[in-house]
């Protein structure tokens, strides 16, 4: 049975554990996305988001540090000159895991582990969204507040309806203008 057992193992001894995990940390911080299993992403994630939160501080202590263990000294260089900077804001939550399935061979779930800071795709779409607010009533109030009036509501439908088919516009429009007082000359004829 499982009581109170932590880690996952991967069905691996404690030093194949520990270079993998190792290997595939350094993997992620150099390309900042891998694809990889489900269980092994949630292991990684255990073991680098320490590593990722020491790196905020730049001194020659947590250089070593991050150095014992990743064991790759270019992945330390690129925690350090281009990662670091990134997420020093984030107080943590700096990797996702995003399932892609499972694989052909063995069924394995399969995912994407990746450093959110660095996902162009989903840092433009966070940034184009627009914030929603609730609908209410008094929203009609401060429009008219702001000088909308009804006529220019009727306005921006025949803008709308021009843009639809002109000659429908057209008969809207002789249709919501008011009919002007007939004059002298207009009423003898």
């Amino acid at each position: 049975m499982r009581h109170n057992n932590a880690n996952n193992n991967l069905g691996r001894k404690s030093a194949h554990r520990k270079a993998m995990l190792s290997n595939m940390a350094s993997s992620l911080i150099l390309h900042k996305r891998i694809k990889t299993t489900t269980a092994k992403a949630k292991a990684l994630r255990v073991f680098i988001e320490p590593i990722l939160t020491k790196s905020k501080e730049d001194s020659t202590h947590s250089r070593r540090l991050a150095f014992t263990y990743l064991q790759d000294k270019i992945a330390v260089t690129t925690l350090f000159r281009e990662i670091s900077p990134k997420i020093t804001d984030r107080p943590g939550g700096y990797t996702r895991i995003l399932k892609i399935g499972t694989r052909m061979g063995d069924a394995a779930e399969m995912c994407y582990i990746e450093l959110v800071d660095f996902n162009e795709t989903m840092l433009s779409a966070a940034s184009s969204e627009s914030k929603t607010t609730r609908r209410s009533r008094r929203g009609t109030a401060k429009k008219k507040a702001e000088g909308e009036t009804p006529a220019a509501k009727g306005s921006e439908k025949t803008v709308k309806a021009k843009k639809e088919s002109p000659k429908a516009a057209e008969k809207e429009e002789k249709a919501a203008e008011p009919e002007a007082p007939a004059t002298d000359s207009e009423a003898k004829e």
